[in-house]
């Protein structure tokens, strides 16, 4: 996906912090290897858990090779003692002569004899027929390298290994915490990782697949992206913190469904900021969406209302309603988000549809603390994280899979339209942990 090759580029190529930790501890205390030890083993360990042959096939077949070629030389000069054959036209001369006399008879088995030693040869051969075939490119055979040599197009290739230990197991976690991923969730991943290979040498590369297939884990339940309803208008309400960037997503999502064929509306409840009004109305035309506002300082609640009023009239199929940032610990803020809510609800019961609250992934770990206190206030039904592209630190998202489950509808790495996308957990997976990139 052109989004995720974006995310990968620009998320954490020079920011992120994780890809070149995880380098550092296999590189600490590991050792390097040459690929054909590597891959032998690997075979080793393929044959101990039943795949292969039972006994050591990654051994026995090598000194075979060179051992065959040897006996081989001497089958060429076997064919030639037919040569005598043609030595057998002079015999005939004296044979007239003999018929009388009784020498002939010792004559004849002197040409007899070299012909029953031809076969000879042949019980030797038995033993050697193997071989004939190998020889032909046995000089090549040697030279050939490893299968992970091969893909690396090199001959000789190391991999540092690390033998996967406490000492590494704790590094690991320290890494994991650092990237903000949490200190519960990183202990459960570390140990989800050493599961099964505790005591075995692993390389960065086998490090980052494993951390990038457990997050791919935790992750894959909760990308869903936002539902959609036949309620018309449906509404969504978009909540979070001061700078968290609601409007750009609000702006962004409002130009995707309108794209999709929706008739969207927006409004801009967030009447305490002039230029919050100003940069939604800026989407608004560039959406070809209506952007409804109130004067500076109006209760948004009663704004919220009237557009539902008019978006009920116009028939559209959602209503996006913007808010004011307000920090989670601000009780007289918060209580205003709930009467936005209990407003909405006068006109239509069921609303807010969706509830999105809007994260910026600069915020760390506070992040966690913000889920908390709105989805108390406003029933948060959804996430969307932004900012991925400023910050050293992508891990609390799946801290934030892990303790909350909550839908990830979509994650934003810019300030482009196209910079919003749904949220796919394979892809960041492997844009956080650097697993495929070669390392």
């Amino acid at each position: 996906m052109a989004f995720f090759r974006k995310l990968k580029d620009k998320l954490f190529k020079s920011s992120s912090k994780l890809d070149e930790g995880l380098e550092a501890i296999v590189a600490d205390g590991g050792e390097a290897e040459a690929v054909e030890e590597v891959e032998a083993v690997e075979a080793g360990m393929l044959v101990t858990a039943g795949v292969g042959a039972p006994e050591g096939a990654s051994s026995e077949p090598v000194p075979a090779a060179p051992e065959v070629p040897a006996p081989e030389p001497e089958l060429p000069p076997v064919p030639e003692p037919e040569v005598p054959e043609p030595d057998l036209p002079p015999a005939p001369e004296p044979a007239p002569e003999v018929p009388p006399a009784p020498g002939p008879g010792p004559e004849i088995p002197e040409p007899d004899l070299p012909e029953p030693e031809v076969p000879q040869p042949e019980p030797d051969v038995p033993p050697i027929p193997v071989p004939p075939a190998p020889r032909a490119g046995e000089e090549a055979a040697p030279k050939r390298a490893g299968f992970i040599g091969r893909m690396l197009g090199r001959g000789e290739a190391t991999v540092v290994r690390r033998v996967l230990d406490d000492d590494m197991v704790e590094s690991l976690e320290e890494l994991l915490i650092a990237s903000d991923m949490g200190v519960d969730t990183a202990l459960r991943v570390t140990a989800n990782m050493a599961e099964g290979r505790y005591g075995r040498k692993v390389s960065t590369a086998e490090i980052k697949q494993f951390l990038a297939d457990e997050i791919t884990r935790i992750m894959e339940p909760v990308a869903r992206p936002m539902p959609l309803y036949p309620t018309r208008p449906q509404v969504v309400l978009v909540v979070g913190v001061n700078g968290s960037g609601k409007t750009t997503t609000i702006g962004k999502l409002a130009s995707q469904f309108r794209a999709a064929g929706k008739k969207v509306v927006i409004a801009a409840g967030d009447t305490f900021r002039a230029a919050a009004v100003e940069q939604l109305q800026v989407w608004g035309e560039r959406a070809g969406v209506p952007v409804m506002t109130a004067p500076e300082g109006s209760d948004p609640a009663s704004l919220a209302f009237d557009a539902m009023t008019k978006a009920q009239a116009d028939g559209a199929d959602l209503l996006m309603i913007d808010t004011a940032g307000r920090l989670q610990n601000r009780a007289d803020l918060m209580e205003e988000l709930s009467k936005i809510v209990r407003v909405i609800r006068k006109k239509d019961p069921d609303a807010p549809h969706n509830t999105l609250l809007v994260l910026d992934a600069t915020t760390g770990q506070n992040a966690l603390s913000q889920v908390e206190t709105f989805q108390k206030m406003a029933d948060v039904s959804g996430l969307v994280m932004t900012k991925l592209d400023g910050t050293a630190k992508g891990g609390v998202l799946v801290a934030l899979a892990d303790r909350f489950g909550l839908p990830i509808h979509a994650i934003g790495v810019g300030e482009q339209i196209d910079d919003l996308d749904a949220f796919d957990p394979r892809e960041f997976a492997e844009a956080l942990t650097g697993a495929g990139s070669g390392a």
